[in-house]
């Protein structure tokens, strides 16, 4: 059985059969509102980020082009959705919110060791640009290549590779300096 391509669905999307739309959609909801989470932080704004990505995908469907990669436009769209949105929040620093333990759930030590392990994280996640804090969710939360960072960014990929690897550091700097 041959499995339709996003590409493919995309294109059906385009001539009007939104019913494909669907089926992109279970493709791809986790993935953007991961993106979306790891970005602002916040749980209900990620879900309407998310919502707000179909919206566009299904408003600028003609925009599409055929033959093109489904999954760079629609990170590109989600891109430019995150920026919009810090743009009109004028926020760019403390968009996370502190991660909060289940109630009832008896902690472990290494429940609670892994914890603020994840705390630290956020916090050093915090401390960086949004620029920088972008890069790192492609390149390690979403898993995204290299190659396809750097046609989204219009950067060399040695360029991108060079970038994580000192956002890496910057970061790692930004954990380390909360166990002083």
């Amino acid at each position: 059985m041959n499995k339709v391509t996003d590409e493919q669905l995309m294109e059906a999307v385009q001539r009007d059969k939104l019913d494909q739309l669907n089926v992109l959609f279970e493709r791809y909801q986790k993935r953007i509102y991961n993106y979306f989470l790891k970005s602002t932080g916040d749980v209900e704004e990620s879900a309407d980020l998310t919502q707000a990505v179909f919206i566009r995908v299904l408003k600028y469907r003609k925009s599409y082009r055929s033959g093109s990669a489904f999954e760079f436009w629609i990170f590109q769209i989600a891109r430019n959705q995150v920026k919009d949105h810090f743009r009109k929040l004028k926020v760019y620093k403390d968009q996370f919110t502190d991660l909060q333990t289940i109630p009832d759930v008896e902690e472990s030590d290494e429940y609670a060791l892994q914890s603020e392990r994840e705390r630290r994280l956020q916090l050093a996640m915090n401390q960086l640009p949004p620029d920088k804090r972008e890069l790192l969710v492609l390149a390690k939360f979403q898993n995204m290549k290299y190659e396809d960072i750097a046609n989204l960014r219009s950067a060399s990929v040695s360029a991108i590779k060079v970038q994580v690897h000192r956002t890496i550091q910057q970061l790692r700097a930004y954990y380390f300096e909360q166990e002083d």
